[in-house]
């Protein structure tokens, strides 16, 4: 099915200011209703809990299962507006989070890293076995969208007949390439987010499994490449970070992606370099859409809001995407399978503040 993303029209221009705007305004979701909690046991060791957004008969309608950032969790703004926004399509949202993430460290035994698709393949495979779900989409943020991207190159042509669309915004397609890009001088501020709430991280985890976890090293970590030299490369086998970095990118992958896929990126994402988003194995999988905008920043994408209109473009095109491919039979009872789909204003939410995940 050919797909048309609607034009963007960003309300800022420049990547900095995109990125900051979007992690710092705090948005609320009333038409959302409170979801609930749901645990899945992906290993003998690792329970990752799921914040579901289920209708009265959720076997009659299509799932969106979501996937967040580095460091982010399932209360991520933008978890939360593509959840609103399938919702109110007609769709079931389950927002899931990475092992550890969401206050969930006591779970798992293990760490979470970018290419660890283990765990929403098992997500994927139990609603369709256990649910009965019969028309799914993957769709993830930065970290999130390199694990949606790489989960879709490794299944090929062995992917569930319930995969129906996959969907990644501002994915880091090429870790290498966004590790370098955020040492640059000019990334300071995000280099910094991330490596406070990744100590904070393992400092619980340490307090949660102290057998397991050393925190010696952590007063050593100064940048992401040395948390990944020092704890998820070792932990999870990689040589190196290096080593980590090239076999959990999914552009390892990419052109083996057998299932409609979105890719939304921006020419001034600070951190994520859009030069691996027109690599051959990318623009040749006729699978494959890609956007790549000029402005946009970093899983922000604002446009001016409307009366029937939040200004989050990005997670408009992602529902607008999975509406259009999901299955024919499905897809006829949608109620926001119209090109124009719009849904509710910014200013109607669940009354939970969410913000501050990049």
């Amino acid at each position: 099915m050919t797909f048309a993303v609607s034009p963007y029209r960003p309300r800022f221009t420049g990547g900095h200011t995109q990125t900051l705007y979007a992690w710092a305004r705090r948005r609320r979701f009333r038409s959302l209703p409170p979801p609930a909690e749901r645990y899945f046991d992906a290993a003998a060791d690792a329970r990752v809990l799921a914040h579901c957004h289920w209708h009265v008969r959720p076997q009659d309608h299509p799932a969106l299962i979501l996937l967040h950032g580095l460091e982010g969790s399932s209360q991520a703004h933008y978890m939360c507006g593509v959840a609103d926004k399938a919702w109110a399509a007609g769709w079931n949202v389950v927002r899931l989070n990475q092992r550890n993430c969401g206050g969930t460290e006591r779970l798992s035994r293990g760490l979470y890293h970018s290419g660890l698709t283990h765990d929403p393949l098992f997500v994927l495979r139990e609603l369709v076995e256990r649910d009965g779900i019969q028309s799914i989409a993957v769709a993830g943020y930065s970290l999130g969208g390199n694990l949606a991207l790489k989960l879709a190159g490794e299944l090929s042509d062995a992917a569930p007949a319930a995969l129906n669309a996959v969907c990644a915004v501002s994915p880091t397609l090429d870790l290498a390439g966004c590790v370098r890009a955020l040492e640059r001088r000019a990334n300071v501020v995000y280099q910094w987010n991330f490596v406070r709430n990744l100590k904070a991280r393992m400092r619980r985890k340490a307090a949660a499994f102290p057998a397991a976890y050393s925190l010696e090293p952590l007063r050593r970590v100064r940048t992401v490449r040395q948390f990944d030299e020092v704890y998820t490369a070792p932990h999870h086998g990689f040589r190196d970070a290096d080593d980590y970095y090239h076999r959990a990118s999914a552009l390892r992958v990419i052109d083996r992606v057998r299932v409609p896929t979105l890719v939304l990126t921006a020419e001034d994402d600070p951190f994520v370099p859009v030069a691996a988003f027109r690599d051959p194995p990318v623009t040749r999988n006729p699978f494959i859409t890609v956007v790549v905008t000029p402005h946009g920043g970093h899983c922000a994408y604002l446009e001016r809001a409307g009366r029937d209109y939040d200004g989050y473009w990005a997670e408009r095109e992602i529902v607008r995407f999975a509406n259009a491919h999901a299955r024919s039979d499905i897809r006829a009872d949608l109620a926001g399978t119209r090109a124009d789909l719009k849904v509710g204003p910014y200013t109607r939410g669940n009354g939970v503040d969410v913000g501050a995940d990049l």
